[in-house]
């Protein structure tokens, strides 16, 4: 391997030590531990087969890649045992019950941004735990316990929070564990950072059109401030940026047949995501009202998502509210 001049031997607690094998705990755990054979697959690209050939659609009439119900196949496994009672996944149109006894339900996105399978880009997986249900998972992401979330690039990099923080560790393959990098992330309230799909705004909502607007005139327009536009096309990946170096994220609603609401979705997408951007201080709306409070009416539904920066999401609102 290439070393650096500054480089020296791995730093950071074993993920291992800083959760326990219980509770909610016990599941982010191995959620974790799971993560390295997916990143093991990814790294091997096309030389033993096609991770991004078509195998089916799932319930919202995306193509199902390989990768995507490899990765829904595997994490299942990972999670039983785990005192799991129901598992919603983007790849599966039922809910997945593991345990009739078990204690805690989990909602997930095995891989997002599945797009860019095959493309050596940056891919993730997103999940949020709640204490069991019935398992319609039509509840508020106020009542989750824990969220979490990976990210497949240059590293394998494990976010995760139990309601006390978030936390980020990154994987340590000579020691076979996940290392803590950075602990009690916290966002920055105001930033110039905009993750956007700035292809769509044509078909946005007035207040958006006018908020895009005004941000492309930079310090010389309404906003005062000169902004950079980042978009990685996989939420997960926005996320971490942001989460890492501030910003705001926007995937709102437009005028588009199938994205008339959206089109992340709210159970296992925009609630986990609003979890981590709320324990770090951050805000999360579908442009009116807090993602965490929006209860899914069904369990594969969609919804707008805003995210990052207080002083941004705000502004955001206001152009909406003002605007329409």
């Amino acid at each position: 391997m290439l070393t650096l001049p500054n480089d020296h031997p791995p730093r950071g607690a074993a993920l291992h030590t800083q959760l326990t094998d219980s509770g909610a705990a016990r599941i982010v755990r191995h959620i974790a531990e799971a993560l390295p054979p997916i990143a093991d697959r990814l790294a091997e690209g096309l030389l033993t087969g096609d991770p991004a050939k078509i195998v089916g659609d799932n319930e919202s009439g995306d193509a199902q890649k390989a990768l995507d119900v490899g990765a829904h196949e595997h994490m299942l496994r990972a999670l039983s045992g785990c005192n799991i009672r129901h598992v919603l996944s983007e790849e599966a149109e039922a809910v997945v019950t593991l345990d009739p006894e078990g204690e805690f339900d989990v909602a997930m996105d095995p891989i997002d941004g599945s797009g860019s399978i095959g493309i050596c880009a940056l891919l993730g997986m997103l999940f949020v735990v709640y204490p069991a249900g019935d398992g319609s998972f039509r509840r508020p992401g106020t009542e989750a316990v824990a969220a979490g979330y990976a990210c497949f690039g240059h590293s394998v990099d494990f976010a995760w929070s139990l309601g006390d923080g978030v936390h980020i560790a990154t994987l340590d393959r000579r020691a076979g564990d996940f290392r803590v990098t950075a602990e009690n992330i916290r966002l920055k309230a105001a930033t110039s950072m905009i993750a956007v799909n700035a292809s769509n705004e044509r078909h946005w909502a007035p207040g958006l059109r006018a908020y895009a607007s005004d941000m492309r005139a930079g310090k010389d327009g309404p906003l005062g401030k000169n902004y950079n536009m980042r978009w990685l096309a996989a939420a997960v990946g926005d996320l971490h940026r942001i989460m890492l170096k501030g910003g705001a994220f926007l995937y709102p609603q437009d005028g588009r047949k199938g994205y008339e609401q959206g089109r992340l979705r709210l159970a296992y997408e925009a609630i986990p995501i609003a979890f981590m951007v709320e324990q770090a201080g951050g805000r999360a709306t579908d442009g009116r009202r807090r993602i965490l409070e929006l209860v899914p009416q069904e369990p594969h539904g969609f919804c707008p998502l805003i995210f990052g920066s207080v002083e941004e999401v705000q502004c955001i609102e206001a152009y909406i509210a003002t605007h329409g």
